[in-house]
């Protein structure tokens, strides 16, 4: 255990994140002294005199970092083979008057076997309501599960409802999946969630700016949502109310230059408001796994089109659909009568009737009329 380690461990618990000053402190200082210099109230900054006034004198970092070596994990700064670099970069054209939190973490604490830089370069967030309907399980789950098959990391807050169900998805297809959470590393919140985390942390990533033993608060939530949106090329909203924590992690999506998506529901659901607003708000409208992987893949990496169900009837030339129209479902017509109902000249209806006898979707009977060979209805 370095004596830096234990001095960002102190810094990041000692003001409340993301706290730029204590960040510039640190970048000037280094963070042994940037430590030193608070713990003995060496500062001439008033505001950050005033921001780790309560905390400076809770030197945790080596019980934190303790707790943190019993879970396998490691605490990771700029600097590090690990740190998203370029996602976080983001944050410095994010307005901060509108968005105070619009600021890089000090530090990350961090458990898993995966890398959280190799991950934020293919990752997409899949977020929602805690309230979640079976449509929005089942959609989360669908797309969570189309994303892992594509080596897409599958990034959420950990929480009931539509997280859950979108990291039980990635497990499931033995995808990487990331818990962004907005306390500790090593407090299970939900604690009905305690087993799916530890199987995240075992499989994929569980990240957090807080140190252990922190438990989370409302602030610490919408925090947190910055950090869901910044590691990952699109946040994915599945269901939504009209306020909602997911709604305020597409609201961080787009300042940061990410790309917002939004799934359908029901227009009688109430949880799915929030996601028809963001549509109507300019977020895409997205369906399939396919889809999602266009904004966080590769160049060129695009959805293939639906497949439709083909008729017989795709391939006429427009004089032979013409024709084949001015037939009656049931019965038969002449071909004056014909030319008629297809408002063209007798002479351009041989032709046609001909090419749609060759193809099997009309017939002449011995009185000389014509008849489509199956009903309308069948088409």
């Amino acid at each position: 255990m370095t004596e830096e380690r234990r001095a960002w461990a102190y810094l990041s618990r000692v003001a409340e994140p993301p706290n730029p000053r204590v960040a510039a402190l640190a970048r000037t200082l280094g963070p042994v002294e940037a430590a030193e210099r608070i713990r003995r109230r060496d500062l001439s900054d008033a505001p950050l005199l005033k921001a780790t006034e309560a905390r400076c004198g809770m030197n945790c970092a080596r019980d934190d970092l303790d707790t943190l070596d019993r879970l396998g994990g490691r605490l990771i700064v700029e600097g590090d083979e690990e740190w998203p670099l370029l996602a976080f970069r983001s944050f410095a054209g994010v307005e901060t008057f509108s968005k105070p939190q619009a600021y890089a973490p000090l530090a990350l604490w961090v458990v898993g076997p995966s890398s959280l830089a190799e991950v934020s370069e293919r990752a997409a967030a899949v977020v929602g309501t805690r309230a979640a309907t079976t449509y929005g399980e089942f959609a989360t789950a669908d797309l969570a599960a189309g994303l892992a098959e594509r080596d897409v990391a599958v990034v959420s807050g950990g929480a009931y409802g539509i997280d859950g169900a979108a990291h039980r998805a990635a497990l499931a297809c033995d995808g990487i999946t990331v818990a962004v959470l907005a306390c500790g590393v090593d407090v299970p919140y939900p604690s009905g969630h305690s087993a799916l985390l530890r199987r995240v942390s075992r499989h994929g990533l569980i990240v957090s700016e807080y140190p252990p033993g922190m438990r989370p608060t409302r602030r610490q939530f919408l925090a947190r949502n910055r950090l869901v949106a910044a590691v990952t090329g699109a946040t994915v909203v599945v269901e939504a109310g009209a306020r909602s924590g997911a709604a305020n992690t597409a609201a961080w999506a787009r300042a940061l230059g990410r790309n917002v998506l939004a799934v359908p529901g029901p227009i009688t659901s109430a949880a799915s408001v929030g996601c028809h607003a963001l549509i109507n708000g300019g977020a895409r409208l997205v369906t399939r796994a396919e889809e999602i992987v266009e904004y966080v893949g590769c160049a060129g990496e695009l959805a293939p089109d639906l497949p439709r169900r083909r008729s017989e009837l795709d391939d006429l030339m427009p004089d032979e659909f013409a024709v084949y129209e001015a037939l009656p479902g049931r019965g038969s017509r002449s071909i004056d009568d014909i030319a008629v109902v297809a408002g063209v000249p007798v002479a351009d209806v041989v032709g046609p009737l001909t090419m749609l006898d060759i193809k099997g979707l009309v017939k002449q009977q011995e009185d000389g009329e014509w008849k489509l060979v199956q009903r309308r209805a069948e088409r």
